[in-house]
């Protein structure tokens, strides 16, 4: 009985033997992101252990409630400066004047950030004499201010200006060189004019830049215009403190710094809404 010889197939590819299910690798699961509502559970936790340590470590004398107020008082203060509505005309004109040095600043920054990046020459020019004035220390400008603009809004809205441009600008002018030139090269070849490369390449290119830089700059227009009340001012919330530390209050400094601390949060959760409408189109970015 004669035996059929393998197929050439058949000796080039031998047959492996079949492997047993514990070999068989299965797939690593990913694990399931945390959802929104965990995430907020755990920051409201962590602050309430933070704070709740706080006020153990100072009803034990642990920490000097002379200068780290217990928070059970600093809310008490907060309480008292909303209910009686004292804070609120502080607060209104700390507002006025950050809204008004965001404003004039992101605007200046957006603007020279574009025209910067697209004609070079202007870029090479004017890079020594932007790299100086950011370097200043923005404290120096703060008296000279006073001097130029006296004691109303506006030495506190040119205050925060200077800390909001830079920011804004510096990022505005890395997120559009940073635009794929090939990118740029395609829409020239299509006819693309100047108008339409703004619109349809650098500024959507550059918008993750540019809200970067905004989000920080909240922060900032805010300390401009609270540094600013602090050094000289007749009313705001850095006034208010001011006043509060004069008379070595220090529940109405913290309480201050409180009520601060809770705008600048509302304000860039506002910032965040903004960006997460104009960046719809970006494809949500999963972990590995």
């Amino acid at each position: 009985m004669t035996v059929a010889p393998a197929s050439k197939k058949s000796q080039r590819f031998p047959l492996r033997k079949e492997q047993s299910p514990a070999a068989v690798q299965r797939p690593k699961r990913k694990r399931p992101e945390a959802s929104n509502f965990s995430i907020r559970m755990g920051q409201l936790g962590l602050a309430v252990a933070v704070l709740g340590a706080w006020e153990l470590l100072g009803r034990v004398g642990v920490i000097d409630p002379f200068f780290f107020p217990l928070p059970s008082d600093i809310l008490v203060t907060v309480w008292a400066w909303i209910s009686t509505g004292f804070v609120f005309p502080h607060l209104w004109i700390t507002l006025q004047e950050a809204v008004l040095a965001f404003i004039t600043g992101a605007t200046a920054g957006l603007v020279l950030g574009f025209l910067l990046a697209r004609v070079r020459i202007l870029e090479r020019l004017f890079d020594p004499f932007l790299q100086m004035f950011n370097a200043l220390p923005r404290v120096v400008l703060a008296p000279i201010f006073l001097l130029w603009f006296g004691l109303g809004i506006w030495s506190k809205v040119a205050f925060g200006f200077t800390l909001v441009f830079f920011i804004v600008f510096f990022n505005t002018l890395e997120g559009v060189k940073s635009v794929d030139r090939v990118l740029v090269d395609n829409a020239k070849m299509l006819g693309a004019s100047e108008k339409q490369l703004l619109r349809h390449v650098f500024i959507p290119s550059a918008l993750t830049w540019i809200f970067s830089s905004l989000h920080i700059s909240v922060g900032f227009a805010i300390t401009g215009a609270v540094v600013g009340e602090y050094l000289g001012a007749s009313a705001g919330v850095g006034y208010a403190i001011a006043q509060a530390q004069g008379v070595f209050d220090t529940e109405g400094v913290f309480a201050g710094m409180f009520i601060l601390m809770v705008v600048v949060l509302i304000i860039d959760l506002g910032v965040n809404r903004v960006e997460r409408h104009l960046l719809r189109w970006r494809p949500p970015q999963q972990s590995s």
